[in-house]
């Protein structure tokens, strides 16, 4: 089946008949299905698209109109963003004379905040169970994400689609006010104004009913078909100190892994923008890794730092298991043994009083060994943010860890470790996983009337307390690394981190990221930044992490491009300890010419596919089993639908012709010898 390329275009390559009578929608997206072991979620159109008579819902009394009163059932809603919540959406589940669903983006973000994931993200598997602290299992404790209304897990048998563009709502907005506002109480007059939504999903059921379709379809036919696929991309890491990619970290070698997650998600396909979520904790991420690249005696180090980016974890941590995994399985440069402690920055933007919380794990704790480490390692933290605008704090013992990917590594074993975060308990962020997680709600903003240029460098308050917490993280880990200096010298770029965070949250196409990417990948960047894992990798998410972290971190070396792009003919590239990428550099002054150079990082990429689907345990409970399913086409348009009466009339009346000039034809076909017969000659008169 089809998938990225039907979004984009609207049905507007057809005649001019069909430009006549349709208006596509272009700027669209729609809810898709995606499914785990046990269910599957989201939503579908039937297979020909869903039709109905558009009416517009912006305060709940217009909702009698639809569920009870409108004589022209089923309608396709045009909701207001602000009404588009759980209690308005179940109601809708509950009727069938809804057909469909365009939710339009509310502007500015609702007050209350609207969060459509769940209250327990990834519940069930993360570390507690009811086998470990299950006084903490399924947020016993802390509620984490008090506003989520679980919509997102939700399965609509109707399709719903999202409203980018205010000019499109407005177009839909004036052709109802046309057609379709009730008069005096009683129906409106046809023609009435239509909507049509194509969204039909290949896959039904559960990811085990889907994937077990797939394959047996593999197996026995020729051209397969498959109707799901696995959630899917790669994890971005690199190291302090290089290693060995193919071989194995000496047992007695100790790292500290720092990490993060790089993926959001919400109720629409592709849109994920996640500012609070995931961009605000990996660009910190990414500014630390490179004021410690930056510090002159790294090398000495005793222990390594290993910096890692997530991808997936949004969807029950597919990219941690599959490390762990791997780890654990020996396909992987490092064991799980090698890990010293580990380090993780979960949303950090919206600090109260500049107070970030160490979140650690009580259960692992009550072990002496482990609680010694953890000690140590949350007194280098507190020590690292003297002098800092930072004050971190405790979480306390009574408090569970976050979701968070350390939590599948102490599944593997007790790790000591922390998580970084800007809440003691529940989320400041009041928009976790939706549309409306945008720059904004990490209080980003740019003076009026800068060009974008201006705009890439200007530095927000956001980036300057972004960079503070890098500073202070880049400190500890020097710290936790064996550095005995005085570490006043390792300071994070304000200014780095905002190219960063306008390159992520703003505008993917601009001329420092144009400049740090291969010549051959310059197509992924598009415009508005999404954060979505997907089922193509890699995407531009993993490949612009990769490629910030190797510019931040990596070495320019005066290596041709020959070279650069066959490194193993140069002796001296050692091949295993390095990546060597050819990226486009920056345009020369007054001309279109660029300068390409050789970069030499430790950067590289390892799957974040879930080891359900490597041991094809579809119905899996220990790791992900999301799917995303396939489909045909996706596309909305509007038009215009004349009355029942008028289409059975027209359909009766041209039956009636029809009748008529058959009857005709043959009556003249009987009597064609009569009608058409050949006068004689006049000529050959007999005489």
């Amino acid at each position: 089946g089809g998938r990225e390329g039907l979004l984009g275009r609207g049905s507007c390559q057809g005649n001019s008949v069909e430009r006549k009578i349709y208006i596509p929608l272009n700027k669209t997206a729609p809810c898709v299905r995606l499914l785990n072991a046990t269910h599957q979620i989201g939503c579908q159109s039937s297979i020909s698209g869903d039709t109905g008579v558009i009416h517009v819902v912006e305060k709940e009394e217009d909702l009698n109109w639809v569920l009870a009163d409108g004589p022209h059932p089923p309608y396709m809603i045009l909701l207001d963003g602000n009404l588009f919540n759980r209690r308005v959406m179940l109601q809708l589940k509950g009727t069938s004379r809804v057909s469909g669903l365009a939710v339009a983006i509310a502007k500015p973000s609702p007050p209350q905040g609207f969060s459509p994931g769940l209250k327990c993200p990834n519940d069930g598997f993360g570390v507690y169970s009811k086998d470990y602290g299950p006084q903490f299992a399924h947020c016993n404790k802390t509620v984490w994400n008090p506003v989520g209304s679980g919509l997102s897990y939700e399965d609509f048998d109707f399709p719903i689609f999202l409203l980018e563009d205010a000019n499109e709502t407005q177009v839909i907005k004036q052709c109802y006010q046309d057609h379709n506002i009730p008069r005096d109480g009683s129906g409106p007059e046809y023609p009435l104004c239509a909507m049509q939504l194509f969204s039909h999903m290949h896959a039904v059921t559960s990811t085990v009913t889907c994937m077990r379709r797939s394959s047996l379809q593999s197996t026995f036919s020729i051209n397969p078909e498959v109707v799901c696929d696995p959630l899917l991309d790669y994890n971005v890491w690199s190291t302090l100190q290089p290693i060995n990619s193919s071989g194995k970290v000496d047992a007695e070698k100790e790292v500290v892994i720092v990490a993060t997650r790089i993926d959001s998600h919400s109720f629409f396909w592709n849109i994920a923008p996640g500012a609070e979520s995931a961009v605000s904790s990996f660009v910190t991420h990414l500014a630390a890794a490179e004021a410690l690249h930056k510090a002159s005696d790294v090398h000495l180090l005793q222990r390594n730092i290993m910096f890692t980016f997530f991808q997936g974890e949004t969807f029950d941590y597919i990219g941690s298991s599959r490390m762990v995994y791997d780890m654990e399985k020996d396909k992987f440069p490092l064991r799980l043994d090698n890990i010293h402690s580990f380090v993780e920055l979960n949303q950090v933007a919206l600090r109260n009083d500049s107070i970030l919380w160490m979140h650690t794990d009580p259960v692992s704790r009550m072990n002496e060994s482990v609680e010694v480490q953890v000690r140590k390692l949350l007194d280098i933290l507190s020590n690292s943010s003297v002098g800092a605008n930072v004050t971190l704090q405790e979480a306390g013992y009574s408090q569970p860890l976050p979701p968070s990917s350390f939590q599948r590594f102490l599944r593997a074993r007790h790790i000591p470790g922390v998580v970084l975060t800007d809440h003691r308990t529940a989320f400041q962020n009041r928009y976790y996983q939706s549309m409306y997680d945008t720059p904004e709600n990490i209080r980003m903003q740019y003076p009026e009337g800068l060009s974008p240029e201006e705009t890439l460098e200007y530095v927000t308050d956001t980036a300057k307390s972004l960079a503070e917490v890098a500073t202070v993280v880049a400190r500890a880990l020097y710290r936790l690394a064996g550095g005995a200096n005085n570490t006043s010298a390792i300071q994070a770029d304000p200014k780095t981190v905002s190219r960063m965070l306008y390159g992520f949250l703003i505008k993917m196409n601009n001329s420092w990221f144009q400049s740090i990417i291969k010549p051959d990948i310059k197509g992924i960047l598009g415009d508005v930044p999404q954060h979505y894992v997907a089922v193509s990798s890699p995407v531009n998410t993993t490949y612009l992490v990769q490629y910030v972290l190797a510019n931040l971190t990596g070495m320019v070396v005066n290596l041709t491009k020959e070279e650069c792009l066959n490194p193993e003919k140069t002796p001296s590239s050692e091949k295993e300890l390095y990546e060597y990428a050819w990226v486009q550099g920056s345009l020369e002054p007054n001309s279109t010419a660029r300068v390409p150079y050789c970069v030499r990082s430790t950067v590289r990429l390892s799957k974040a596919l879930s080891p359900a689907f490597e041991l094809r345990q579809w119905g899996s409970t220990e790791y992900s089993t999301w799917t995303e399913s396939r489909w045909k086409e996706i596309r909305a348009r509007i038009f215009l639908v004349a009355s029942k009466e008028l289409e059975i009339i027209t359909l009766v009346v041209g039956i009636a012709i029809l009748i008529f000039s058959l009857l005709t034809t043959y009556f003249i076909n009987a009597k064609a010898d009569v009608l058409f017969s050949i006068p004689r000659d006049p000529g050959a008169v007999a005489y």
